[in-house]
């Protein structure tokens, strides 16, 4: 099983060169140089042509990289597409997708262009529409020309335009956020949370990260470096679990056990759905070491 960890995912401004080459130091499993909110429109020409330069420079070595682009209705969208395809990141992480049909748009746009058929597409589900068209979107992933990946949850956007207020346990969003980690993980897609906000509140910052671990989250976006290892910590299977996962994995290994549903483990019925979600636990641990 070949997996890919995605616990931290900072955000990054494209049109900052020094934060750039720093995110290449930093114990983060992916980036995403941005070129949407965190440029301002004089400068998103600039920030433009730094990001695609220093995706095709390279040097990120097991990080993944994304790079968001301007939204499909924005006048910037289709330049930011030209410069960026050629350099070859992994992915383009596309704001404000709400509806299958731009993913289609943005597929065909990439074969047009011949993008390298390793990029991939994920968007930010961060609109009402979004979230009502959530099963929708995922099932894109059955249509292997959109290159759907994941999902990034824009969670200060959906409270923009919803007016619920972004409260500790974000109650009034938590039914929207399983229903997306469902969508997703439904079509085998992974999904990562959205960001927190306050800096100096490291204590709230830790206690959503696991809040959102818990809701089936693979990991979370990252607005600061100071982020970066609790985030790790929570999103990383702990030794015990991981400990668990191999004794599980063995003992339906054992030959007497090949052809059994149920067997037990330390006094506890264990299930072979139980060894199935062990494997992924034991792949995550190793990917996480290996990197």
């Amino acid at each position: 099983m070949t997996i890919r960890p995605r616990r931290s995912v900072l955000y990054m401004p494209g049109s900052n060169p020094r934060a750039m080459e720093k995110a290449k130091t930093l114990p983060i499993d992916a980036v995403i140089l941005d070129l949407e909110d965190s440029v301002a429109p004089d400068a998103k020409g600039e920030a433009r042509k730094l990001v695609a330069e220093t995706v095709k420079a390279g040097g990120f070595g097991r990080r993944e990289v994304f790079v968001r682009v301007n939204g499909v209705d924005t006048p910037w969208f289709s330049d930011d597409l030209d410069a960026v395809v050629p350099a070859k990141p992994d992915v383009i992480l596309v704001p404000k997708v709400s509806s299958p049909d731009t993913l289609e748009m943005i597929g065909q746009r990439l074969l047009d262009m011949h993008a390298d058929s390793k990029v991939r597409i994920w968007i930010m589900v961060e609109t009402p529409l979004s979230i009502f068209n959530i099963q929708a979107l995922a099932a894109c992933a059955n249509d292997t020309e959109t290159r759907l990946g994941g999902f990034v949850m824009g969670t200060n956007d959906l409270a923009k335009e919803t007016r619920v207020r972004l409260v500790p346990g974000r109650a009034p969003m938590t039914g929207w956020l399983a229903t997306c980690v469902l969508a997703a993980h439904a079509y085998g897609l992974d999904i990562v949370d959205g960001v927190y906000n306050t800096l100096s509140d490291m204590e709230g910052f830790e206690q959503e990260c696991r809040e959102g671990r818990d809701l089936g989250f693979d990991g979370k976006t990252l607005i600061h470096p100071n982020q970066i290892a609790p985030c790790n910590a929570v999103f990383s299977p702990s030794a015990d679990e991981v400990a668990l996962a191999r004794k599980m994995i063995a003992a339906f290994e054992q030959p007497e056990n090949r052809g059994k549903g149920v067997v037990q483990i330390d006094g506890r019925m264990v299930e072979r759905l139980h060894a199935e979600m062990a494997q992924r636990t034991v792949a995550i641990a190793d990917a996480i070491g290996a990197g």
